[in-house]
This record gives C-alpha cells, structure tokens and sequence, in this order.
C-alpha cells in the first residue's frame, strides 16, 4: 500500500462504518453469533503501523487473533510474530511468519518441550522473563537466541487486569537485568536483545506518558549492558497501542507515538515493537440476534444468541464495546434505554448496559463492535455452549474460516 493510501485511512473503523446489508447477509448465510474478520483492513492497518515506524522490528501479538486468515495477511506483510504459547508458536510457523519469537510467561514443561521441537527445524527466539527458564532450556539442550525480558515498575492500560510492566509475574526486574544478560551470555546463550511491555490498550495522554517512561527506562538498561560489553542487537518496547472503544473517544495518533517513541530511545540497537489489537481491533465485527425483549422498570432487557461466552471482554474487563442495530428501518424507530444481555447463567453475562437502541424486536440482527481483538481468542464452553463460526472478508469475496462448533464437537476429547 503506497503512502498516499495509507494517509487517506481512517485511524480506525467505527462500526457504522461497515456495510449493514453486507452482515445482514453474511448472517442469512452463516447464522449468528458470527465473527466477521475483514483482511483487508488489517492489511490496512499494518500498512499505516510500517510507514509511522519505518525502520523498527515489527513483531505482531498472535494473541489478539491467531485466526489463520488473519495471520496469513499479516504474515504477508513482511511482520515477525510474538507469541505467548508453544500453540501460538505453531501457528505463526504454519502460517510462514519469518521471524518468531516466544515469550515465555511461566512457561509450562510441555511448551518448552514444543517450543524446542519447533526449534530443530526453525528459527526461533526465545524471550526468558526468569533465570530458570535459562536453566529448564538448558536441562532440554537448547541454547539459542534469547531476549531477555525486564520489568520496568511502569505500567499502562485500560485496566488493572492488563498493566503488565508493574506486575512481578512479567520479566526480570529492572535492577537485575544487566546481571540476568551477563548470566545468559555466560552460559552460551547468545543474547538478541531486551524487551519490556507497559501494558495493554494504551491510548490517552497517561498512558502515553507511561509508555514514553519505559521507553526511556529500557534504553538506560540498553546502556548498562552495553557497559558490560555486551551489545544487543534490538530492544523491543512491546506493543499495547489502543484503539477507541467509544464513538466519543479520539483515535490513537500512531505518527505522533512513534515520534514520541523515536524521541524517548536512546538504545545503539534497533528499535522494536508488538501491536497486537491495533492491528486486527476494528476488522472484527461480532453479530447476535435478538433472542427476548423484556421491559422492565430499570431498562428493556434484550436478550441476544452471542454472551460473555462468545465475547468475554465486557464481563471480564467491563470493557465496552459499541452495540447497533443492523435493521433497515432501524433509523425510522424510536429508541429505548437497553441492556443487552447473553444467554448464560451468570449476572456478569451483559454486553451493554444502558445503551440507546432503535426499539428492538425478537430477530433483529445487532452488530458489536472492535471485536476483532480478544474476541473469538477468548471464547469458551462454558455452560455447554458451542463457540461460534469465523467468517472472513477480503474485499468481495468471503470464506467461512473458522465453523460453527457444534454439541457433539464438546464431548470430542472425552472417553
């Protein structure tokens, strides 16, 4: 994608800006509760994350959608892939990422066992974020290329759940990480670089501020290092750029980030970083049919086929995701205070309280937006309940990627 197109991008797809009559037909075809992922968007957006960081190590998070088709297209785009599990890194290599790097975050023995495997017969990095992942790697003779994870006490995101660079739980601490690299080159591992992750969704002027610090914070530590005669190739300052939620919420300024970025690091390596929700967030869409409308004293109930089983954010994070309604006539209702609400057995199973909706009926298509990030990654059975079909556009054309679980799908593992 040339320049010119990436500048006349919008930063970020709302979701009315995707065709209504298209998803009402994609939901004739595929039923509901259905994901809808659209590649060329997040062809889009990795185009504009290139061109605001030129020269950095791109690496994407697989964890915010390691769809085959998504990773395929980003896999296209000349991106390394981050992974968080042996799984992830399994799917990063069918999918012909280049450059993968594991992220090992208390790795359980099977994925380094996997991890290992992998590795006869692929490049691989491995980002340790504890001295004893030196030694169970070495227990398993590998001894390749490492990056060094360190916690910078700085942490930034939309919620307390996803501020990693002030949880222990993540990386080494920044007053020990000259001596962890030291220890790692002594042993003979050879020693890539360092990474560090602030957190997940940064997007207002706090957050930014954070991630700046931490920037600032692993280019020190880049230094110190580099005093012990040890020279790093790259020094990656993670990902977690955010996307707007809310209609009322201004997009991210990728360009002013990466200035901002570019200002703040210091380190005689390259730069690096690992998007993850900016770049697939707003190519997914999930749609849900109206099950039940209930009127009550407090709200209109509305009870939809998609719940905190088929989109776990709301209920795990009180994220909120925008809610609108796919009917034709839908500009010609009058409109009521809903709570949409899921069909599981649980009061946290709510997907928007207190939203303006053109008056529902039972068979009403709704769409739910920026659920391409941690949607489907994080459906589940609870409750028994089939997780839904992926659905994948590529300009025109449209492919079921992922099918509709099914009942007997659940019991497929069971003796």
């Amino acid at each position: 994608m040339t320049s010119a197109a990436v500048a006349t991008n919008p930063p970020v797809r709302r979701l009315g800006d995707w065709s209504a009559a298209r998803l009402r037909d994609l939901a004739d075809e595929y039923e509901t509760p259905l994901y809808v992922v659209d590649v060329e968007r997040v062809r889009e957006n990795a185009a504009r994350l290139r061109e605001a960081f030129p020269d950095a190590d791109i690496d994407y998070a697989v964890k915010a959608n390691s769809r085959k088709s998504v990773l395929e297209t980003i896999a296209e785009t000349g991106f390394g892939a981050e992974c968080a599990s042996a799984g992830e890194v399994v799917r990063a290599g069918e999918a012909e990422f280049s450059d993968v790097r594991y992220t090992a975050v208390n790795p359980p023995a099977r994925d380094l066992d996997r991890v290992v495997e992998y590795a006869d017969d692929n490049e691989i990095t491995i980002t340790i974020g504890a001295l004893d992942t030196l030694d169970r790697l070495e227990e398993r003779g590998w001894s390749g290329t490492v990056y060094v994870r360190v916690n910078p006490a700085i942490g930034a995101g939309h919620h307390a759940k996803v501020r990693t660079g002030t949880d222990p739980k993540f990386g080494i601490p920044a007053g020990r990480a000259r001596e962890a690299v030291v220890d790692a080159d002594e042993r003979g591992f050879t020693v890539a670089g360092i990474h560090a992750h602030a957190g997940s969704g940064i997007l207002d002027a706090e957050d930014l501020a954070a991630h700046r610090a931490l920037v600032e914070r692993v280019s020190e530590l880049a230094g110190d290092i580099a005093d012990a005669g040890i020279a790093l190739d790259a020094v990656s300052v993670g990902g977690g750029f955010g996307v707007p939620y809310r209609e009322s919420e201004p997009p991210l300024d990728i360009h002013a980030l990466a200035r901002a970025t570019r200002e703040a690091f210091t380190a005689d390596a390259r730069l690096g970083i690992e998007p993850g929700r900016y770049c697939v967030a707003d190519a997914g869409v999930l749609l849900a049919r109206v099950n039940t409308v209930k009127p009550t004293p407090e709200t209109t109930v509305v009870g939809v086929d998609a719940g905190m089983t088929t989109l776990a954010r709301p209920a795990l994070y009180d994220a909120f995701h925008e809610i609108r309604s796919l009917v034709p006539d839908a500009e010609g209702r009058e409109t009521v205070a809903a709570t949409v609400t899921g069909p599981v057995c649980e009061s946290s199973d709510v997907l928007g309280r207190d939203r303006e909706l053109p008056a529902p009926e039972r068979g009403n298509l709704l769409g739910i937006g920026n659920a391409g990030a941690y949607g489907y990654e994080m459906a589940n059975t609870y409750n028994a309940r089939p997780r839904p079909a992926v659905v994948a556009l590529d300009g025109a054309d449209s492919e079921l990627c992922v099918r509709r679980e099914t009942v007997a799908d659940l019991g497929r593992l069971e003796s």
